[in-house]
């Protein structure tokens, strides 16, 4: 075989393979291999004690937030490598995430641990109300894990500013998408002082993610998800914002298994909407 020809042939076959990568893993393939991965609990502790799935590791997702009051900031990179390294947790680590369910939480904690370098991460296509109404197991055994020896680094592609927002919004090639409900993206309700959208914002709400049929809380097969986000050009860098960054990052993970270039506004609406030196649309105003 000629080389050109077979290089060809493997590039191909990577394509396909890289296409073929999902970012979800269903409870049926975590229980056929439980130690081939880093199980994470990403609601409250207090949830957590009571029961989790067995070997879990709690990371509650409010720890991802430098000042949650504040605004949605990501929590510092000295805070997460302590976080990190006290779960024992190193970035060669495949690691599953999940939540009560609602997938938000989990999306969070999942946009983290991308901004901070992690690499293998994926969501649990279940909550654990799920989890147990389809009669998997429960413990309430805390595991013991050693501390790693994590080093901190930042995928500056992955989180955006306030300042690379700004410049979204004056470049054609850059799409704004709106996590929040219709009502916040119009402008009759908000978390800020000012009410509206960011200019050049798209509404996408992040329920649109989530499958609700058939009384079963899923994420929307990948398929759906195509669908879905069919108008965004996938050559377009996209940032995705809600009121906190917290609704926002599960458009984020729809994004990234899509294989699109995205990031989440750190800090979101809250930094936004109460800085008055920045543009806003506000359609309930005109």
């Amino acid at each position: 075989m000629k080389l050109l020809q077979y290089i060809s042939i493997v590039f191909v076959l990577g394509f396909i393979q890289l296409n073929a990568q999902t970012l979800r893993i269903e409870a049926n393939e975590l229980l056929a291999n439980p130690n081939g991965y880093k199980v994470i609990d990403a609601r409250q502790k207090r949830e957590y004690v009571i029961e989790h799935i067995e070997n879990a590791l709690n990371f509650p997702a409010d720890l991802t937030y430098e000042n949650k009051k504040t605004n949605g900031e990501i929590v510092q990179s000295d805070k997460m490598q302590k976080i990190v390294r006290e779960l024992g947790l190193s970035l060669d680590d495949n690691i599953i995430i999940y939540d009560e369910g609602a997938f938000f939480n989990a999306a969070r904690l999942f946009w983290t641990f991308e901004v901070y370098g992690f690499k293998n991460v994926k969501l649990l296509n279940s909550g654990i109300k799920q989890w147990k109404e389809n009669g998997f197991l429960t413990t309430k055994n805390i595991p013991k894990v050693k501390k790693s020896k994590y080093i901190v680094s930042v995928n500056n592609n992955r989180i955006a500013t306030k300042f690379t927002t700004q410049i979204a919004t004056k470049n054609p090639n850059q799409v704004i998408l709106d996590a929040r409900d219709i009502k916040a993206y119009n402008g009759k309700v908000s978390m800020s002082k000012r009410f509206g959208h960011i200019p050049t914002a798209i509404h996408f709400s992040a329920t649109k993610n989530i499958d609700y049929t058939k009384g079963v809380v899923k994420l929307q097969s990948k398929n759906n998800l195509k669908k879905l986000y069919l108008n965004i050009d996938k050559k377009s860098k996209v940032i995705v914002y809600c009121a906190l960054g917290k609704i926002a990052s599960l458009n984020y993970f729809a994004l990234r298994e899509l294989g699109f270039n995205v990031a989440n506004y750190d800090a979101s609406w809250k930094e936004w909407g109460n800085d008055f030196n920045l543009p806003i649309v506000n359609p309930s105003k005109m």
